[in-house]
């Protein structure tokens, strides 16, 4: 931000609110430095700001308005998002994976990405209760034919939701009497005061009892989903042991997520996932 003690009120709100989404929070002092102005015109901006409801003042600074989401894109519409950063994601995730594992996927259009790349990986069992990544697999199965090392995929019934997950009791009855080596979910949103989440409360149900049924969980979410929150929670931070992500995630969003877990920036030097065996 410019150093700029002649900003209209307007404009330098502008800037404080930026900053504040951009960084996940800021503070009155790091405000005074950047803007030129006095303590008490930072304070009197983050007031009317909070009172338009645009972030929430806390001690010592600021923090954007996190709401909760209701709603739920269609899988058409979501799978035009973020495509370079969900081919990235899906590229350092299927590393993870080694022949002969047990392995399910959630729904979404990253874990759809992410089953194209399993196609050559051999002697999979794959349990999913997305109706799209069943696809993937049982399409190449047919152009392909039924051949040595082809996935085995198990797909749970259930309840179709508008991104083509199979959710509900069906779905969680099938899942609750398997184990898997990995669960790669694809997610809503994440924050570190709701971990993961959904605005879909059947489904935050069936992905708790895919976390459940995992001996390691992987999620596979792009930049943008870091900070939204959705009407339910099903897991934790500390329930899942490797964020696959892009290179647009902040640094400080990457530095609080890695007190919890372990996060693969996928794309970037030095960043590639490790081995399956060290998974």
């Amino acid at each position: 931000m410019s150093e700029n003690q002649n900003l209209l009120a307007e404009q330098r709100r502008a800037l404080i609110l930026d900053e504040v989404r951009r960084r996940g929070g800021v503070r009155v002092n790091e405000l005074t430095r950047k803007l030129g102005v006095s303590d008490m015109t930072v304070r009197r901006d983050l007031d009317a700001l909070a009172r338009q409801g645009v972030l929430e003042k806390v001690h010592g600074g600021a923090v954007p308005v996190v709401e909760a989401s209701t709603h739920e894109p269609g899988f058409e519409a979501k799978s035009g998002l973020e495509l370079s950063a969900k081919e990235d994601i899906a590229r350092a995730a299927a590393g993870l994976v080694g022949p002969g594992a047990a392995i399910a996927l959630s729904g979404g259009t990253t874990t759809y990405a992410l089953a194209q790349h399993l196609l050559e990986v051999p002697d999979l069992t794959v349990v999913t209760n997305s109706v799209r990544v069943a696809d993937v697999f049982h399409s190449a199965q047919r152009t392909s034919g039924q051949r040595q090392g082809s996935a085995m995929v198990v797909l749970t019934g259930g309840v179709r939701t508008p991104s083509d997950s199979l959710v509900g009791p069906v779905a969680d009855q099938a899942i609750a009497s398997l184990h898997f080596d990995l669960l790669f979910l694809g997610v809503h949103g994440i924050s570190l005061e709701a971990g993961l989440s959904t605005p879909n409360l059947a489904e935050a149900e069936t992905n708790r009892r895919l976390v459940h049924s995992a001996r390691r969980v992987v999620v596979v979410a792009d930049h943008t989903k870091w900070g939204t929150v959705g009407l339910s929670s099903f897991a934790t931070l500390d329930q899942v042991d490797t964020l696959v992500t892009d290179a647009g995630l902040p640094a400080e969003a990457r530095a609080r997520i890695s007190e919890h877990l372990r996060v693969v920036v996928a794309g970037e030097p030095g960043e590639e996932a490790a081995e399956a065996t060290d998974i």
